[in-house]
């Protein structure tokens, strides 16, 4: 531990000199003998050995979901006895901890050991915690010590998942076997219709009623279940507000939701991350892809880079014939926009889910600064607009909407379109 001086020290250091310099001066010796009780106390408190303490830290559980407490426990064992012992944790912004167990003050005996239990809360990301700041003094106060323990643990805190019941259907389906009813006609479990009977049919499949009816053997055709290609687009060139229910929180917080959905449905989830940079995960299913879509979630974040390069450097794996590409974007930056078109233009299956950004920006208090506003909305509305002109559903996310009812102002867009395509 690296020893530090503490007013205490330079106090009695300054009466002992002003006392030996009187003493001197008067050449009364009483003078100096005053200034002794004082030196006595330098001697003995520069003299002393450096406490030895050992603190470790651990975390039972590095994953957690944002808003839910994370205990954690600091072993402190102290190999000499301590008369004051300070413990405080060096956190990131996002986390807190709870009830202010910390910073602590406590006194130590020779080989005693004790526990605390420290409870973290913190915003969605990935943090390193496990910072320490350790000081110790000694009763006379002359001195403190003081020492970092480093004993770092990446925590991982989900973004709490809003409730769904519905999700978006896909347009087209692939060949494996999943929840979603294919528009196909082959063995499955949904009705589809009835046609008569031909050498090969099963007889499980017979109508026995409509044979009953017509007089002639008539079998139900049905509609397999298959799963579906989901390909979550992130736009994270633009944030707004605080770190919690900002833009890009409820972008990670819509994206980490319809993830974990899509997946326990057995459809293959994938991932492109529009921003400074541009980054993908290609479509996958099953628990390793979901802790990878998570994790790669938890590290979205705005990042400034002149070297923005659009969807042609996607790979085409990344980008499956038939998957379902469900864009999240506050529609504030052009390149995500040109970027949802070219996508759209190239036959994809594209919906989008819009995150209102009209809380995060003012009124106005000047006649100007409401006309700007007002222009503002108007070219919101015209990419809107865009985006609908090219059959793409566009369903707007705000605080007083639930994403449930985005979804379905989405879906209600599709299947009218689909109707009218017909």
């Amino acid at each position: 531990m690296t020893p530090r001086a503490t007013p205490r020290l330079t106090a009695y250091a300054v009466l002992v000199a002003l006392g030996l310099v009187a003493a001197l001066g008067a050449r009364r010796a009483e003078l100096a003998v005053a200034a002794v009780p004082f030196a006595l106390v330098l001697a003995l408190g520069l003299t002393r050995p450096a406490p030895r303490v050992r603190v470790g830290f651990s975390i039972p559980d590095e994953r957690a979901l944002e808003g839910d407490d994370i205990p954690t426990t600091v072993d402190i064992d102290a190999e000499t006895s301590l008369a004051r012992l300070e413990v405080r944790h060096v956190l990131p912004p996002a986390v807190e901890i709870v009830d202010d167990a910390l910073p602590l003050a406590l006194s130590l005996q020779a080989g005693e050991s004790r526990e605390l239990n420290v409870a973290f809360r913190a915003r969605w990301g990935s943090w390193t915690v496990g910072d320490l700041r350790v000081r110790a003094r000694d009763r006379l106060g002359v001195l403190v010590w003081e020492r970092r323990v480093a004993r770092p643990h990446r925590i991982r805190v989900y973004p709490r998942p809003e409730q769904l019941s519905r999700l978006l259907a896909p347009a087209h389906t692939q060949a494996t076997t999943g929840n979603e009813t294919s528009k196909v006609r082959a063995d499955g479990l949904e009705f589809a219709d009835t046609r008569p009977f031909v050498p090969g049919d099963r007889l499980r499949s017979v109508n026995w009623r409509a044979t009953a009816r017509r007089g002639t053997l008539v079998v139900n055709e049905r509609h397999p279940d298959r799963n579906a290609d989901v390909v979550l687009m992130l736009d994270s060139f633009v944030d707004v507000g605080d770190a919690r229910d900002g833009i890009l929180g409820r972008v990670v917080r819509a994206a980490a939701t319809l993830a974990d959905l899509y997946l326990k449905r057995r459809d293959r989830v994938g991932l492109v991350s529009f921003g400074g940079t541009l980054r993908w995960l290609e479509p996958g299913s099953g628990p390793v892809q979901r802790y990878m879509l998570v994790d790669a979630l938890l590290e979205t974040q705005v990042r400034f880079s002149y070297a923005w390069k659009d969807v042609n450097v996607i790979p085409a794996r990344t980008l499956p014939p038939h998957a379902l590409v469900v864009a999240i974007s506050p529609l504030l930056d052009a390149r995500a926009v040109t970027a949802m078109l070219d996508l759209r233009a190239r036959g994809h299956d594209l919906a989008v889910v819009e995150i209102a950004a009209e809380s995060f920006a003012g009124t106005g208090d000047t006649d100007v600064e409401r006309l700007a506003r007002r222009l503002w909305q108007l070219r919101r509305a015209d990419v809107r607009e865009r985006l609908r002109g090219m059959g793409v559903a566009v369903g707007r996310w705000d605080e007083e909407t639930e994403l449930e009812a985005t979804l379905e102002e989405v879906r209600t867009y599709r299947r009218h379109a689909l109707v009218a395509r017909r």
